[in-house]
């Protein structure tokens, strides 16, 4: 799977004081850390980069690539200026991904325009601000094929793609986790050539206790990568996740707790239904998985303390 690594991002304060003083350092550091942690993009995430925030992207680019000369970029902002200034300063825009576009007119032909000048990779969420985010796959892949009609005109190849469903947090509306599932499932079936599929996977554990968020996140990223999920924006330093990642892509437990979810993997590869997952009751670890999917899969209510019910 392909891994963006999500650690340099202007909603954390220490990590936007640092943009903000031009700390090269500190800057450089989470990327190193990164590149360390072996994810394959790096996402600076600058926001809308309003009023002071003048040529933030193109710092950040040119510091990072002093100390990762080869690294590839996710260049996050709704700014079309800071945007073009990160593509402008790496040689590699062709490896590059532009996050992101949405089905909003205006929104997408900026985007699209820029991805096929820089022939840059694009994430593509399928929403807009007239429908916001559609409740059922069909309405996600009408705003997909909308989006995908564009990027044809500009030559723009499918591959290039990663179509993003957008995931709603289980605490808010856990009946939607199957929706975007089931969106990944619709968005790989039908285009030709295949779009990618990618998620902002921290986003379905938004609102959860802090000591539930790293479980739900790697339960649900075994069942989207079930159902053919290509990337993923994740935490560097959830090194939990990336193992659990390796072990799903090698099919070989590393230790115990690892085969329920290489068989949860299996199942939702054959669409399968959760009551046929095969675990160890006696083994908490596994129960704790099974609840979480129990959840994810809408069959059981979500509660913060749902790990504590029989």
């Amino acid at each position: 799977m392909i891994l963006i690594g999500e650690n340099i991002h202007i909603i954390s304060k220490r990590t936007k004081a640092a943009i903000l003083e031009r700390d090269a350092k500190y800057i450089q550091k989470l990327a190193l850390d990164q590149v360390k942690a072996n994810v394959d993009y790096i996402d600076l995430n600058i926001g809308p980069a309003r009023r002071g925030s003048e040529g933030i992207m193109e710092w950040m680019s040119d510091v990072i690539q002093d100390v990762v000369p080869s690294i590839k970029f996710s260049f996050d902002t709704s700014n079309l200026k800071e945007m073009e200034a990160g593509l402008k300063s790496v040689k590699n825009s062709d490896e590059c991904i532009i996050n992101s576009t949405s089905g909003d007119p205006e929104r997408l032909e900026n985007m699209v325009n820029l991805a096929a000048k820089y022939n840059s990779n694009l994430i593509a969420l399928t929403m807009s601000d007239a429908t916001g985010i559609p409740k059922e796959p069909d309405g996600r892949l009408e705003i997909a094929s909308i989006i995908l009609d564009k990027t044809a005109e500009m030559n723009i190849d499918n591959t290039k793609i990663f179509m993003d469903p957008l995931v709603l947090p289980v605490s808010v509306d856990q009946s939607q986790t199957m929706e975007a599932l089931n969106s990944i499932r619709v968005f790989k079936e039908s285009f030709d050539p295949p779009v990618k599929t990618t998620v902002g996977l921290s986003n379905i554990s938004n609102g959860s206790p802090k000591e539930l968020r790293g479980l739900i996140n790697r339960v649900f990223a075994i069942m989207a990568m079930g159902c053919g999920l290509d990337s993923a924006i994740v935490d560097s330093f959830d090194t939990e996740l990336l193992r659990i990642i390796n072990v799903i892509e090698s099919q070989s437990p590393e230790k115990d707790g690892d085969s329920i979810l290489i068989n949860l993997y299996n199942l939702m590869l054959e669409f399968g239904e959760l009551g046929d997952l095969s675990y160890n009751k006696d083994n908490p670890d596994e129960v704790k998985i099974y609840k979480t999917a129990q959840i994810l899969f809408n069959e059981n209510i979500y509660a913060h303390n749902y790990l504590d019910e029989r």
